[in-house]
């Protein structure tokens, strides 16, 4: 690919690695929304994490040549992942109590509510 989109080959790596990421995080996001909105619990979430880190580091050995099985940049991408599907998580519950039980609760923030008084 020298040539096709950049002067040089690292530059194009690198912008594919962006682009890995930013798919990976987005879909980390939307696999705890969705789990929130089937009204599931953070098991659900964190088994969605686990699968799509497995996923992220199948990507990493075919698209870029990186170890197949490494401990390390499993967890590191489990980490990660699972910040942002918990994040989605949460806020699309805060969301959900706040709208469909809005005589009881009201939000305190994105990613928490209290009982109204």
């Amino acid at each position: 690919m020298q040539g096709l989109f950049f002067e040089n080959d690292t530059t194009v790596r690198y912008f594919l690695r962006g682009i890995v990421m930013l798919l990976g995080f987005w879909t980390a996001w939307r696999a705890g929304k969705a789990a929130a909105e089937g009204w599931s619990g953070y098991r659900e979430v964190v088994i969605y994490a686990v699968l799509l880190a497995c996923a992220m580091q199948f990507l990493h050995y075919a698209l870029f040549q990186g170890p197949f099985i490494n401990a390390f940049y499993f967890g590191l991408d489990l980490v990660l992942l699972l910040g942002f599907a918990l994040a989605g998580f949460r806020i699309r519950r805060t969301k959900q109590m706040v709208q469909n039980y809005y005589w009881l609760y009201e939000p305190t923030s994105a990613f928490s509510w209290k009982n109204k008084d």
